[in-house]
């Protein structure tokens, strides 16, 4: 009989990357993620179009893999997941294997750039959860953490591991000092019939409640699962005051 390692490990294929070159002075490279069922291109399309001429924008595309909230059915997820509930069980191989292919895409960067993340629904859940990685230092599977990020963007989504968080952060020395220096921008609409507005409120409650100080989180009444130019707007004017970035003006 095979151990049990043998036959629980997967190997993820992550499908096409898109990148936006910055336009101006080369200052920040965020990795964005799209949400389920999406990909890579369609939100590079967006990005290009936002008054940010000093980001460089990396837009992967998750692994097609069955999806439980969907019985099963196979669609591009940065992991595996079942309904949005206190209960249900963290796929933590598949948000730690989606978590370093971004901190990968992030690590070849030159030193003097600054590093971020961003994304949308369960984009937004493996940037929240590459936050914990870093100030914790390590993935959930022990591995060191290898990059050092400077802000956080998370639209529509959840915190996966709550839960746990709590524990590793006390266990972890420096972890809260870490969590205090991080940026966090969290932004949900109050109509979101897909992520809830509870599941991202209490995911910013988490956050805020083991350490992470420097987070913002933004309400859009009548926003749903989507995003808006009022809410692109914020996040643009965030990145340009966290990251330092000289904007359009030359």
């Amino acid at each position: 009989m095979s151990s049990s390692s043998e036959t629980t490990r997967r190997t993820f294929e992550f499908g096409r990357t898109h990148v936006v070159r910055p336009k101006g002075r080369h200052q920040a490279t965020i990795v964005w993620l799209h949400g389920l069922g999406d990909k890579g291109a369609s939100w590079s399309q967006l990005l290009e179009t936002l008054p940010l001429p000093n980001i460089k924008w990396i837009c992967p595309t998750a692994p097609t893999r069955p999806v439980a909230i969907f019985g099963g059915y196979p669609c591009t997820a940065w992991f595996n997941m079942g309904d949005l509930s206190e209960d249900c069980p963290d796929d933590l191989e598949g948000l730690d294997a989606s978590a370093a292919h971004v901190a990968n895409l992030l690590s070849t960067e030159p030193a003097d750039i600054k590093l971020g993340i961003g994304g949308f629904s369960m984009g937004a859940a493996i940037a929240l959860y590459s936050a914990t990685c870093r100030v914790l230092g390590n993935y959930g599977n022990g591995n060191m953490y290898p990059v050092n990020l400077r802000a956080i963007v998370g639209l529509s989504g959840w915190l996966p591991c709550s839960r746990t968080l709590r524990n590793r952060m006390e266990a972890s020395v420096g972890a809260i000092r870490n969590a205090a220096s991080l940026p966090i921008l969290m932004c949900h609409g109050l109509g979101d019939d897909v992520v809830a507005y509870q599941h991202g409120e209490k995911s910013a409650q988490a956050l805020s409640s083991v350490g992470f100080q420097n987070l913002m989180f933004r309400t859009y009444n009548g926003l749903g699962h989507y995003t808006i130019p009022e809410e692109t707007d914020e996040v643009c004017n965030w990145l340009t005051t966290t990251l330092g970035l000289e904007g359009s003006q030359s």
